[in-house]
């Protein structure tokens, strides 16, 4: 035999011992590290055993079968005390036992955290705040994955605002002029038409993309927002991200993220998004249950201290990305109890804003809708993106109609003379026109050209 021939029986040799180790290696039970649960109270599980930072997710085991199966819950690391970690599941949990085993989901020892689907696959689409479809029609197709988590845009590097958006409404587009980019907040109490003022915005802006998160809202609520409010067109080009009151808290918490995120996404790609939130003070509430289950203490009005630090960093993700990039346009809805405008969470909000819009049960229940009240809403941005023109004749629209309020009582019981105030005459005249002007119906788009053209036959004659 050859030395040649003795070296290729050598190496077969090898490559068969090679082939049966590398066999056994992966028929080899791995260890998996894991911890267990020693204590729940509430919606948070205490376990020991595991050292993995805050918002790693874990699996927690429930409902062994006899047979020996499990089942498991996922849940996320909320916070720590000691060797302890605190643990919220995403779900309701039913079966857990103490000692119940708790399995880190990420495959290496290095924090990576859980990553959610991306993309123009999620076009039409409504999914959950995992990014789980909710529309049974099938899995998401023609998407990436990505974290939540992006790197904090630098505020020297944003484009600023210069541009005007058409949102569909006649009294926004000309009286509150909202920029491309811009931060709004939508300021009202429970049933004076906000989710019906957010579905004509849906179905009549210019953006490109819109971004709808339904958050802490009634799950009836969800449906109905789609199908009747949305509708077809504006589902068309739209990503619904739905995480309705009976969801965990963490749960919410993630939806208002993940939507987010999703605008920030298409953002990337250089796409104007028109970025829906309803609700921030759902969102505010959520973490106040987190916050409060792993024994942060309350501070004004029960909200701990976490929560008004978790609004700017939400509300901060939107807005202009680079110069000749996309942008973030968005509208948060903030809801105001008791229709009380001193609301923590709505000070809060109107602070970290640029600019409000507040909507009055009064006009509501006297079937004014949108139910706008020009006087107490702003549009911080508004003087940098459109003419001098446009604002003078916004603020003699303003200035008529806050004058005839005024004088409303004395107008209503008949103690108004005309002769003594030529502005209040004015007013008086032109008020069924600027009440004509402010009322829309939720089937009738305005865009900008036609909105500034109503107002200029409106305001031209009086000035």
């Amino acid at each position: 035999m050859s030395a040649m021939q003795t070296t290729e029986n050598r190496q077969q040799n090898w490559s068969q011992v090679l082939q049966k180790v590398r066999g056994r290696v992966q028929n080899t039970t791995t260890i998996t590290h894991s911890g267990r649960a020693v204590r729940a109270t509430g919606m948070v599980i205490e376990v020991v055993g595991l050292e993995l930072p805050v918002g790693s997710a874990c699996r927690v085991e429930v409902n062994t079968s006899p047979h020996g199966e499990s089942t498991f819950c996922e849940a996320e690391v909320v916070g720590f005390a000691g060797d302890r970690s605190f643990l919220m599941p995403l779900e309701e949990i039913h079966g857990l036992k103490p000692g119940a085993r708790v399995l880190p989901l990420q495959s290496s020892g290095q924090f990576e955290g859980r990553r959610f689907p991306m993309g123009r696959g999620l076009l039409g689409r409504v999914v959950d705040g995992s990014g789980q479809p909710l529309d049974n029609r099938g899995p998401i197709t023609d998407s990436r994955f990505a974290p939540l988590t992006t790197k904090v845009l630098n505020p020297m590097l944003r484009a600023p605002i210069e541009s005007s958006i058409d949102v569909g409404i006649r009294a926004i587009n000309s009286l509150l002029t909202v920029g491309r980019g811009q931060r709004m907040g939508l300021f009202a109490g429970s049933g004076v038409g906000k989710s019906v003022l957010l579905g004509m915005m849906a179905r009549f802006t210019t953006a490109d993309v819109i971004v709808v998160g339904l958050i802490g809202e009634r799950g009836r609520e969800v449906q109905d927002f789609i199908n009747n409010i949305l509708g077809a067109e504006g589902l068309a080009r739209a990503v619904v991200v739905a995480a309705p009151a009976d969801t965990s808290p963490l749960q919410r918490l993630q939806g208002a993220s993940y939507a987010t995120r999703i605008a920030e996404d298409f953002r990337d790609q250089g796409l104007n998004v028109l970025l829906i939130m309803d609700s921030l003070t759902r969102f505010a509430m959520a973490q106040r249950e987190i916050a409060l289950a792993i024994g942060e203490p309350p501070a004004t009005k029960g909200y701990p201290p976490s929560v008004f630090a978790k609004l700017p960093a939400l509300v901060e993700r939107a807005g202009n990305g680079p110069a000749g990039g996309g942008s973030i346009t968005a509208f948060y809805t903030v809801l105001t109890e008791g229709d009380d405008q001193q609301d923590p969470i709505a000070d809060s909000a109107r602070a970290i804003l640029d600019g409000h819009i507040v909507l009055s049960r009064a006009l509501a229940e006297s079937g004014h809708y949108p139910a706008i009240d020009v006087e107490s809403s702003i549009s911080r941005v508004m003087n940098t993106v459109v003419p001098d023109s446009q604002i003078q004749q916004a603020q003699k629209f303003k200035k008529l109609f806050s004058v005839y309020q005024r004088n409303r009582d004395l107008i209503s019981v008949g103690a108004y003379s005309p002769g003594h105030d030529p502005l209040l005459d004015q007013a008086v005249n032109i008020y069924p026109r600027l009440e004509a002007f402010l009322q829309q119906g939720h089937t009738e788009g305005a865009d900008q050209a036609s909105s500034l053209d109503a107002l200029a036959q409106v305001i031209g004659g009086m000035q």
